[in-house]
């Protein structure tokens, strides 16, 4: 195997392993089961025969429940290696029949590595050393050489090893469950080894070969371009039937699309004490098998075709396993555009709320009026402003309480509206979510449009720290003499809320800007006090420094409540699967297709 074989696929592996699809969506559960049995499949049978091109070849015996399959190997080698019997299912530990000398192929992990190998029968002296690409088969960890601990061990997760030498060098028996086992874990192994199968040769019977169940499994085989040899067992021994037989059992095979290499046909016969079939029954099939091992060129063509269709096999999968990997990225991408709109809205009509005027209404204009005491506005807004520095000079000794309550008035209807609109955005996500089962499952167990305790608090404390910064602002634009004089003759707190005043009655926020009124006229005197000592375009930066440094509060307050959510989604995993999965496809595909050139 090349190094650029290799990467392809070690990527696709490497793919599979990280894959997550964590969303319920539908046909999710089969993807990940297909992701499951690609990568066996890699592991089983595609990395090793790519690695060992002249490796005995891999016949898997397959077929349904009482088929005769058990039978049949132990009349190819002679003795009853492999259980058989009335009891179903009957065989349980798949069984691996090799000669002495192709041992090391199989003792170590060079294919089906998840199963631990247990040597069942007795062994043959290995008279080949370790092939140079299982240089260490021979020490596998996962040998287990007493035979009274093969009892101990899962037979779903054993391989029995059996040394024959019956079985002609350079070909191997595996006998595999059912296909139709009443045991889960019995059919899935059975698929297993059947994806790890050069060549498959399926048993059936003269009673059974119409089942649904073996068609789904050939259909399967055939996808892949496995070689398939077919032996249909107990047939009734009478003239014409099994010619009649055949001939619909080909018919079948042809309109399914399955190719099949060759058809056997055992009648039924009798066994002998010891459960076996007289030799004669199976001749033809233990010839053909014969010929096939000691034919190296037919073994290279089987195992490259059955390899190349593995690879194209693969290929589909992984496009199959990418679709529903997009689909679970667009689901999120879904989830969180409405969770990101939910409180983008949310942030807009606090803007909004800032923006039109109404926080300058009800007890915050009350208290700015008590600041700057407006009354009549009939001499222009000059000799409002000049009144209004008269009365706020005359408070100021002794008396900044005004401008505190202002102040405090000011912060608690924006804690009010941030508080009301982030909730509104939370109720608004968890809403959308819960329309769809992809956001259920992550809303699942959470009250996600509850208010969390303590939000309040939070939010008091970033609007205090926001008037803070005001405060801050206009000690830093005061702090030259002049300045500071007019700044200490009003106060920094009445000339913060003036500031803040101006912020609020901004047109930054909403086009329209703030509604006529008693509001938008005190505002304008705040506006016309702040520049009559800082002068125009020390105002115009203090209050645009003012609003930046309140928005990053805000954006902040926002992004903390939508984080639940975020959150959820972050939590998934990484994004792209997708477009890995498509791009590992096209390298397997143009992989299947150098194979097919150079067989």
């Amino acid at each position: 195997m090349t190094t650029t074989t290799s990467q392809v696929l070690d990527d696709f592996a490497a793919h599979l392993r990280a894959l997550e699809l964590p969303l319920p969506l539908p046909g999710a559960e089969q993807a990940r089961g297909e992701a499951a049995a690609a990568l066996s499949q890699l592991g089983d049978h595609v990395m090793p025969r790519l690695e060992s091109l002249d490796a005995p070849l891999l016949v898997v015996v397959g077929g349904s429940t009482g088929a005769g399959k058990s039978t049949l190997v132990n009349a190819l080698v002679g003795a009853p290696v492999s259980l058989s019997g009335a009891l179903r299912p009957t065989t349980r530990r798949p069984v691996l029949l090799h000669h002495p000398a192709d041992e090391p192929w199989f003792t170590g992990p060079r294919i089906l590595p998840g199963l631990a190998r247990v040597h069942a029968g007795p062994r043959a002296g290995v008279d080949a050393p370790p092939t140079p690409e299982s240089p260490s088969a021979v020490e596998s960890p996962s040998a287990v050489e007493s035979p009274s601990a093969v009892g101990d061990l899962d037979p779903a997760t054993t391989l029995a090893l059996h040394a024959q030498g019956r079985i002609p060098q350079g070909l191997a028996l595996l006998d595999a469950p059912d296909i139709d086992s009443v045991a889960a874990g019995n059919r899935e192994l059975a698929r297993q080894l059947l994806r790890a199968a050069d060549l498959w040769l399926f048993v059936t019977t003269a009673n059974r070969y119409a089942d649904a169940v073996p068609w789904e499994v050939l259909g399967t085989a055939a996808a892949r371009e496995v070689t398939v040899d077919v032996v249909m067992n107990r047939i009734p021994d009478r003239e014409g039937v099994a010619q009649e037989l055949a001939e619909d059992l080909r018919g079948m095979l042809e309109r399914q699309g399955i190719e099949v290499e060759r058809l056997f046909l055992v009648h039924e016969t009798a066994i002998d004490a010891e459960g076996m079939l007289p030799p004669a029954v199976i001749a033809e099939l233990q010839e053909h098998l014969a010929a096939l091992a000691a034919d190296a060129e037919a073994r290279a063509r089987i195992a490259r075709r059955t390899l190349a269709g593995a690879l194209d096999g693969l290929a589909g999968s992984a496009r199959d396993v990418a679709a529903h990997a997009t689909a679970q990225d667009d689901a999120r991408a879904q989830l969180r555009t409405e969770a990101e709109s939910a409180f983008s809205g949310a942030r807009e009509r606090i803007d909004a709320a800032l923006g039109d005027g109404s926080l300058l209404r009800g007890e915050v204009l009350s208290r700015w009026q008590d600041v700057v005491g407006t009354g009549e506005l009939i001499r222009g807004l000059e000799a409002v402003a000049g009144r209004a520095r008269d009365r706020l000079g005359q408070m100021l000794t002794g008396r900044p309480a005004p401008a505190v309550a202002a102040e405090q008035a000011l912060g608690s209807s924006l804690v009010h509206v941030v508080l009301d609109e982030i909730a509104r955005g939370a109720e608004r996500a968890d809403t959308a979510w819960r329309a769809g089962p992809a956001g259920r499952h992550l809303a699942e167990g959470q009250d996600l449009a509850r208010v969390p305790d303590g939000s309040e608090e939070r939010v008091a404390a970033a609007i205090r720290a926001w008037q803070g910064d005001v405060l801050e602002l206009v000690r830093a634009e005061g702090a030259d003499r002049r300045t500071k004089a007019r700044l200490l003759s009003l106060g920094v707190n009445a000339v913060g809320v003036a500031l803040m005043v101006v912020v609020f009655a901004s047109t930054a926020f909403v086009p329209t800007g703030l509604e006529v009124g008693a509001g938008a006229a005190t505002a304008v005197v705040g506006q016309k006090l702040l520049e009559t000592i800082f002068g125009d375009e020390a105002v115009r930066r203090m209050a645009a420094e003012a609003r930046e440094r309140l928005t990053d509060r805000l954006d902040a307050l926002v992004a903390e409540r939508s984080a639940p959510f975020l959150e959820r989604l972050d939590a998934l995993g990484p994004t792209g699967a997708g477009a890995e999965l498509e791009a590992d496809a096209a390298a397997l595909s143009r992989l299947a297709h150098d194979i097919r050139e150079d067989g």
